[in-house]
């Protein structure tokens, strides 16, 4: 399953080094099932060719309005025109300073901004990646124009962070082409969590024996990382708290790093005072060392094995969903349950003994560590299957019923 399935994407080129990007990006819009045309300025073929857009898009690339070429199947003569009408969006990348001050006073003196002007405000939407020198993003010129775009109904992305081709280094980068592919998915996203706070705890927990040995567990954290990424796509404002894990933080996503299950503790019952959903995706231990030494502990060759005793964890999401805002509605919580048998009466029973609306059990070793999974969502009515399937589009099914489940309007926190 491709994310731009069906999706028809008009790609502008004005002038900017960041046209580079413009060849990877639009190999990435391919692979993900869109279709590409690619309409160019002159500024834009001196950074890179219409030949490239052309071999990689697998369309004739379109630079001029002059252009006599049939475009979209119409002989008219008329591409500013014939170009947008079957698109789902046009995106600009790069979209110059210069670029975007044509957008904003209507001036329509190339092929590029002409369709721009000329696309039905109603069904293409206009997004644009600004990229540009870092004192010309700072000047208050192109904030006015930035502000005014967004005013009128213009999606301007946000920039990058680091060296420009100029040698300095700040804002004014285009995001890089993942970071755009992200971005154009999550536009096309219901937004069926607008509005809500979402916290998610994802990966396992560290139990320290000693400096450099502790309690574990083999979760990979990639199912919990995949909500918070399909929680943001739909619209909401996401807390990620992780345990140990090396996976990239998802785009627009606030990460908080922990170790142990008393650490996850603490943050969780911090950042859930403020939200309206939280889904408890975290492998946590049931127990820590009762101890933990100073000092790695070593053999002395006598052949005895230290005694290790151990203490309880505390039942992070038990303790959550017994708290007063969860009780009278103002938080959702969601809880995993990952077994290794017997999933359904482990999980109804898991779903009671918590106290929680909503229980996700999956079959942990099946699991673990995969890029799939297959999930059974348990509430009060029964259970429902979600077949195997990848972990990101079974995260989004599990965040588009999460949504149907809440109410219209939150009670107060």
């Amino acid at each position: 399953m491709t994310d731009l399935a069906g999706k028809h994407i008009v790609l502008g080129l004005s002038g900017g080094i960041a046209c580079y990007k413009a060849a990877e990006l639009c190999r990435a819009l391919i692979k993900q099932g869109a279709t590409v045309q690619v309409v160019m300025t002159e500024a834009a073929e001196q950074f890179i060719t219409a030949v490239t857009l052309q071999a990689l898009s697998g369309r004739p690339v379109f630079t001029s309005q002059w252009d006599a070429r049939t475009a979209a199947g119409v002989d008219n003569n008329m591409p500013h025109i014939n170009l947008s009408r079957e698109a789902d969006a046009i995106l600009v990348a790069p979209a110059s300073a210069d670029f975007m001050a044509k957008l904003l006073h209507g001036r329509a003196d190339d092929l590029l901004s002409l369709m721009c002007l000329a696309r039905p405000l109603d069904t293409v939407p206009l997004i644009v990646a600004p990229a540009m020198n870092r004192e010309m993003w700072a000047h208050p010129a192109t904030v006015r124009n930035v502000a005014q775009l967004r005013a009128d109904g213009t999606t301007v992305l946000d920039v990058g962070v680091g060296d420009q081709a100029c040698g300095e280094t700040g804002d004014g980068r285009m995001l890089e082409p993942d970071e755009l592919l992200y971005e154009l998915v999550r536009f096309f996203t219901p937004k069926v969590l607008t509005g809500q706070q979402v916290v998610v705890s994802a990966g396992p927990t560290f139990e320290a024996i000693d400096p450099v040995r502790g309690l574990t567990n083999l979760s990979s954290g990639k199912m919990g990382f995949a909500i918070a990424r399909a929680a943001h796509e739909a619209g909401a404002q996401v807390t990620l708290v992780a345990g140990p894990v090396s996976l990239p933080t998802p785009r627009g996503v606030r990460r908080i790093n922990v170790q142990s299950a008393l650490n996850m503790q603490a943050a969780l019952n911090q950042h859930s005072q403020d939200a309206t959903v939280f889904v408890s995706a975290a492998a946590v231990a049931d127990w820590r060392p009762a101890s933990t030494a100073d000092q790695k502990i070593k053999k002395d060759g006598s052949g005895d094995v230290p005694t290790l005793s151990f203490v309880e964890n505390p039942d992070i999401l038990a303790g959550i969903a017994a708290s007063a805002r969860a009780q009278r509605g103002a938080l959702f919580c969601v809880g995993f349950a990952a077994e290794s048998h017997d999933l359904l009466a482990h999980a109804q029973a898991k779903r009671a003994r918590k106290g929680v609306p909503l229980l996700v059990g999956n079959i942990g070793p099946d699991t673990f560590g995969q890029d799939d999974n297959a999930l059974l969502l348990v509430d009060e009515r029964g259970a429902t299957e979600l077949p195997r399937a990848s972990k990101l589009h079974l995260a989004r099914l599990l965040v588009a019923d999460i949504a149907r489940r809440l109410p219209t309007q939150c009670p107060a926190g």
